[in-house]
């Protein structure tokens, strides 16, 4: 087999779409897609007709240099448009909501506010599968997605997991706040220690991204920054680790 059908197959395998016809064809067939990679300052007709057809079907488009699509691409001939294939359909964050009150149980959330590493994303999908919260929710930009990268990370629990995507964090967590949940954010400087907030009742867990933490604007809209415990001379835990000691504590109080 020669080398670019091979490394095609591999692309493909790993839920990478690259090319004009290949993309318009995800998107005529109504394939999930995470995401849409354009070349920047690219005025072709086609790009346009794929970046319209893509924004009607609520997909996300990101412009992006011809070098970052040169190192996503396998097969060397992306034509200035790579798409990444979502491996299930988004759900919405009523559905969640929704599931939560059928099973009689108080909600409980994780609200991934710009976790860019799918390592990252797959692990607390993982762990939020594990713990039996109802759902993850992350923002449209800035973030990972529902990725194979993400899948494989997250051991399958993206098979159960109902993951949604919002265009807006900030506006989410009011709107959460409205419907009687409780938003604990994590942050280095919280002010409210791990083991003294009260995560039994209806609770969305804020994780922020691995460098910068929440954003100014989720921080804001939490309810309680908490603290984690630290003992030794660093002082942050990546954000994945983070969540999993939310998520335990939130079960250890539930089970008690």
């Amino acid at each position: 087999m020669d080398e670019t059908k091979k490394n095609g197959l591999g692309a493909e395998a790993d839920g990478v779409i690259e090319g004009r016809n290949a993309v318009v064809e995800a998107l005529r067939a109504g394939s999930p897609i995470d995401k849409i990679y354009l070349q920047k300052g690219e005025t072709d007709k086609t790009l346009g007709h794929i970046a319209s057809k893509a924004r009607a079907a609520g997909v996300v488009v990101v412009e992006a240099d011809k070098r970052k699509l040169d190192a996503m691409s396998r097969t060397h001939a992306h034509q200035g448009v790579i798409a990444l294939a979502a491996v299930r359909e988004y759900v919405s964050v009523e559905s969640i909501l929704r599931s939560a009150q059928d099973k009689g149980e108080a909600p409980l959330l994780v609200v991934c506010d710009e976790i860019s590493d799918p390592h990252n994303l797959g692990a607390i999908i993982r762990t939020a599968e594990c713990a039996g919260a109802h759902g993850v929710v992350i923002p449209k930009r800035r973030s990972a997605g529902l990725t194979a990268v993400v899948a494989k990370t997250s051991a399958g629990a993206v098979a159960h997991v109902p993951v949604a995507r919002v265009p807006n964090v900030p506006a989410l967590l009011k709107d959460l706040k409205k419907q009687g949940l409780w938003v604990f954010g994590t942050a280095a400087d919280g002010t409210t220690p791990l083991y003294d907030a009260d995560l039994k009742g209806p609770a969305a867990i804020v994780i922020g991204s691995e460098g910068e933490g929440m954003t100014r604007l989720a921080a804001e809209n939490c309810d309680f920054l908490v603290s984690i415990p630290m003992r030794g001379k660093l002082n942050s835990l990546n954000a994945s680790a983070a969540a999993a000691i939310m998520l335990y504590e939130a079960v250890r109080q539930r089970l008690g």
